[in-house]
């Protein structure tokens, strides 16, 4: 599964994807907006909007780039590590009941 997260803090970074591959997810990590941000982001089966910690600009950029794709959009207000550790485990969870149904 592929995860990308918009927004909380810089120094989070490295735990945000340590998080997500312990779930077995590959994740990018954008804390702040550049200028190839949204061609970046690809097309991830989640996009996590860490929405205490991110400017309007980049949360419309990102919604807007995943727009066409079947992406799956989680906001969590909190950028903490436990909040997104609960969220990422919540969405594995339910990807593997979803496989195991086919």
């Amino acid at each position: 599964m592929s995860i990308v997260i918009v927004g909380g803090n810089e120094r989070m970074e490295r735990q945000y994807k340590d998080i997500c591959e312990k779930c077995n997810c590959k994740a990018k990590v954008f804390c702040k907006m550049t200028g190839t941000f949204q061609k970046k982001i690809g097309n991830p089966d989640v996009l996590i909007l860490l929405t205490n910690t991110v400017s309007h600009k980049m949360v419309q950029s990102a919604l807007c780039e995943v727009k066409q794709c079947d992406t799956k959009i989680c906001r969590l207000h909190s950028s903490s590590a436990s909040c997104l550790k609960k969220l990422v485990t919540e969405l594995r969870r339910e990807k593997d009941m979803c496989s195991a149904k086919a």
